[in-house]
């Protein structure tokens, strides 16, 4: 570390040679971009810095402690999620510009950043941290490599926790320039203008420079460059620019028969409040428990390639769990409680904190809060005690996290760090929809499979009746992060699953049926879900036949395993039932969505023309 008061290229120099940084590209990257910012100090980070830096943290005041070997962080409070509208992709292709990418010109945008961000690390440290979104060795490390530049040091502790950090990495790489340079530059918290006309937040993916610029923000989705805007965004565009694999919002799980000693993976897209980490990290009911194992891969992000066997395989690149906190509990996800326990080194970000006792909740993690409110502080850092009668506006933000490694799950695969990914056996989408969805629908056929991702969606609305949900849509669960047009993503999806000799079977799932009458759930859900899973592996091997529909294959009652499990006969014949006449207007409102997209194949509209005359 260098101490003074505006670091030089020499002082930049010496840092770089005592930390073994040898990459002629990341000595000529980080000491361009010092310059650029004026940090007082540089400091190149390893995995191994991770417990002085914690210290650090809590003398300084950025953390404190929440218990054994565990921490609490509170963010600027209007500083708190990501932003999508401020988001940006850019590049030096108009082609690339897409419905819901906020396309910018490259060039443009990289000036501008370089405006907001000249000199706002003054009297800062910065801080250079080497990760790789991928273990050692695999088939896409060449796209995993970057170096993330940053000024904010909880940023760096969070980081360590989602990505393999170390200066070793930066050594191995084939192509020597070939690393995703990212910079994040905190700025002003409270002076920024967060959503007012003169907002100075700016999060942009320079994609084809292969170069992220995030200035405005501490917040994880924001400030932890490594995790969406390398693992996502800009790895969406390197999949389509190689040809080689696909980036995606996906969680990913493996199911083992212990009995006849199967094993099957499954990755899937489910948009916001779907659902999606619970399912990743599920474990398999109390009654299946002895003879089904469920191991959680990922609950985030997966990249996709095919294998020379002609399989599709996956992976998560990333290296740990960036949660939401609100409703996490053990009924909803004990293995997610498991993976926060003293000493597991979890940061907790935006829940409700206990300053003298040192604990920590949010909504959900119980069934009521604490009655003794001495010493509780809500997310602002507000004393609780003090709020008004009848201010019941929660104590924990709901979009709090926990942040916390992959090593730390406890049904984590034991292969999760393997190098050449999984094979994967099924592809799953699922929406919260309260009707027109059944329980689960197979679709065998490639472009349906892809249509059906498309056209996944969420309800905007919840009427009662439900005729008025009109689903948000949310193609693949990806539309805060595609990197380029939707036309040709669809089109990149159809290339490379389409070289598969063994390809996945697609389906589309949905626990959230509910009665139209009092609202109930037609499908008690969370580690129940492992059921409809069963099913669809069952089916893609031909052991169970299933119920043809216009929308895909569904189960037969009896197909399902339901040993332990008791469901009233009208709510399971409900959530096994297509109701076409719901599904005929759904296929109004999905030709609306397609016809946004330019350059869709025609594929997928052979794929939308087929359900809609089944349908009749």
């Amino acid at each position: 570390m260098v101490d003074s008061t505006a670091v030089t290229n020499s002082d930049v120099e010496k840092v770089l040679d005592e930390a073994g940084v040898s990459n002629p590209h990341v000595r000529e990257y980080v000491t361009y971009w010092a310059g650029i910012t004026g940090p007082a100090r540089v400091e190149v980070v390893n995995a191994s810095d991770d417990a002085r830096l914690v210290a650090e943290a809590l003398e300084a005041g950025e953390l404190q402690p929440a218990g054994e070997g565990l921490y609490y962080s509170r963010s600027y409070y209007k500083d708190t999620a990501r932003s999508e509208e401020r988001t940006i992709v850019a590049t030096s292709q108009p082609l690339d510009k897409g419905v819901y990418n906020n396309w910018h010109d490259g060039q443009e945008m990289t000036e501008a950043q370089l405006g907001r961000m000249r000199g706002q690390s003054a009297g800062k440290t910065m801080y250079v941290v080497p990760y790789l979104m991928a273990p050692q060795g695999s088939p896409l490390e060449a796209y995993a490599a970057g170096v993330e530049l940053t000024d904010n040091r909880p940023v760096v502790l969070h980081m360590i926790r989602m990505a393999r950090v170390g200066v070793s990495y930066l050594d191995q790489l084939e192509d020597p320039a070939h690393f995703v340079r990212a910079v994040h530059v905190t700025g002003d918290l409270e002076n920024l203008g967060q959503g007012t006309p003169e907002d100075q937040r700016y999060f942009v993916t320079v994609a084809d420079q292969r170069t992220i610029l995030h200035f405005g923000s501490s917040y994880g989705g924001n400030a932890l460059l490594g995790k969406i805007a390398h693992g996502l965004r800009q790895a969406c565009y390197d999949g389509r620019a190689s040809g080689r694999f696909l980036a995606e919002q996906f969680m990913l799980l493996g199911i083992s028969d212990l009995e006849t000693g199967k094993r099957w993976h499954i990755a899937g897209g489910f948009p916001s409040a779907s659902g999606k980490t619970n399912l990743a990290m599920t474990l398999a009911p109390d009654a299946l428990g002895s003879r089904y194992r469920v191991d959680f891969y990922g609950d985030d992000i997966a990249w996709l390639w095919v294998g020379d066997d002609g399989r599709v395989y996956a992976m998560n690149p990333e290296f740990g769990v960036f949660g939401v906190a609100k409703d996490t509990n053990a009924s909803t996800n004990p293995g997610a409680l498991d993976s926060i326990q003293p000493g597991s080194g979890a940061i907790f970000t935006n829940v409700a904190y206990n300053e003298k006792t040192q604990e920590v909740w949010w909504e959900g993690k119980t069934k009521n809060p604490p009655a003794d409110l001495d010493g509780w502080l809500d997310w602002k850092g507000e004393k609780i005690a003090d709020r008004e009668n009848g201010d019941d506006s929660p104590w924990a933000h709901p979009n709090s996290r926990f942040t916390t490694t992959l090593a730390n799950v406890p049904n984590v695969a034991a292969d999760f760090e393997a190098p050449q990914g999984v094979p994967v056996d099924a592809i799953i989408f699922g929406g919260r929809t309260r009707d027109r969805e059944p329980l689960v629908r197979a679709i065998t056929d490639l472009a349906e499979g892809v249509y059906d991702g498309l056209t996944l969606g969420a309800e905007a609305t919840f009427a009662a009746d439900g005729l008025d949900g009109q689903l948000r849509y949310d193609p693949m669960s990806m539309r805060p992060f595609m990197a380029y047009g939707e036309g040709d993503y669809a089109a990149h999806w159809l290339e490379v699953i389409g070289k598969a000799s063994q390809p996945p079977i697609f389906a589309h799932v949905n626990w959230f049926q509910r009665d139209a009458q009092d609202g109930h759930f037609l499908w008690p859900g969370y580690r129940e879900n492992l059921r409809p899973l069963l099913w669809l592996m069952q089916f893609k091997e031909g052991e169970v036949e299933g119920v043809k529909t216009p929308v895909g294959v569904i189960p037969a009652e009896s197909e399902l395993v339901m040993d332990g499990l008791e469901v009233p006969a009208e709510d399971m014949s409900r959530i096994l039932t297509i109701d076409t006449e719901r599904w005929r207007q759904e296929m109004g409102f999905r030709e609306e969505h397609l016809a946004q997209f330019d350059r869709l194949p025609e594929e997928i509209w052979e794929a939308h023309r087929r359900v809609a005359a089944d349908l009749g």
